[in-house]
């Protein structure tokens, strides 16, 4: 199939443009670098050995986008583009729902427009909220605990509404838990901009020398050492998902369907922390301040649906995670700036 990727630039993304290209399929990438760094591109070309067409823009921009499709066959498309800043999304909650639905509607008006009805979207474990107990199936209610969250639960909505509509979309929703570590060759991986909010970057960036010590969010939770515990993905796991998803549902005899995507194991902040001190030789500086609001204990999924239906299972240890994020993050210590 010929795939268009929606921040395909960025970190889950570029790593499925990979994976894409690996299987056979061919890819085209839209991306307008709010969240990715253009010193992506050339690696990706180097790794996949054949040029990746980039086109910059957000798919806010509707003429954009329909006329992306007027100039191109696609036969499919992976959703990763959006704001994905828990943080920012409670600071700025107008920003996440304009950003973030209207940039979806505007994608699946042009596929529409164009015949073009297979999607996987790129969702969140976030949209089981902070009352759901671990291991969380895909049959739990969805709800959310901040904006960000509240749009993958709208967007969700939404598509499923489009295919109540019309039954011929083939329409995957992917709930991913924690994605971490970065490609075998270390040429691309986790960047963020500023200090990072999720945990392995931080880490990362403490053994690299970018920042002084790991803040450890409470410790008195109700876990293996009080710390939280979280469901870790590789990020090439998480990507070979997504081959597995549009490979399935190209398919598929039902218009919707929801995986998880995780390993179904829960590691906590010290585990985590122990794994790559592990990795790169050497004990790394924490401290254990209070909880932050809106941190739940546990937080680990259920996959037996994923590998029953899609064929697909995590197989990276939380060792290979943090090898390779170490690997990453030591020869790019100012990650695609250096």
């Amino acid at each position: 199939m010929r795939v268009l990727v929606t921040g395909g630039c960025g970190y889950i993304g570029s790593h499925t443009v990979l994976q894409l290209v690996a299987a056979g399929h061919d890819v085209l990438v839209v991306d307008d670098f709010s969240n990715a760094s253009p010193a992506v591109v050339p690696r990706l070309e180097e790794l996949a050995g054949r040029p990746i067409p980039v086109h910059r823009f957000s798919l806010v921009d509707r003429a954009a986008t329909q006329g992306l499709f007027d100039a191109e066959r696609i036969d499919a498309a992976i959703h990763f583009a959006g704001f994905k800043a828990v943080g920012e999304s409670v600071a700025k909650p107008l920003d996440y729902y304009r950003n973030n639905i209207e940039s979806t509607v505007s994608l699946v008006e042009a596929m529409a427009a164009h015949d073009v009805r297979t999607l996987v979207f790129s969702s969140s474990a976030t949209v089981y909220g902070a009352q759901a107990q671990p291991p969380f199936a895909e049959d739990l209610p969805t709800s959310a605990t901040n904006p960000y969250g509240w749009t993958k639960v709208m967007i969700e909505q939404i598509l499923r509404d489009v295919a109540a509509a019309d039954p011929r979309w083939r329409i995957a929703l992917l709930r991913y838990f924690n994605p971490v570590g970065a490609h075998p060759s270390g040429r691309i991986g986790e960047d963020p901009t500023g200090v990072p909010n999720n945990l392995l970057p931080f880490i990362a960036q403490v053994a690299v020398g970018r920042l002084a010590k790991l803040r450890v969010f409470g410790a008195d939770y109700p876990t293996v050492d009080g710390t939280g515990v979280r469901d870790y993905i590789h990020v090439d796991d998480l990507a070979a998902g997504h081959v597995a998803a549009l490979d399935t549902i190209a398919g598929w005899d039902r218009p919707v369907s929801t995986w998880n995507l995780g390993t179904g194991t829960g590691t906590s902040v010290l585990q985590l922390l122990a794994a790559f001190e592990r990795a790169c030789g050497r004990e790394l500086p924490y401290e254990i301040v209070p909880r932050r609001a809106g941190d739940t204990a546990a937080s680990y999924a259920d996959p037996a649906l994923a590998e029953r239906e899609l064929g697909w299972r995590a197989t990276r240890s939380v060792d290979d995670i943090c090898a390779s994020a170490w690997n990453w993050q030591s020869q790019n210590p100012t990650g695609f700036a250096g």
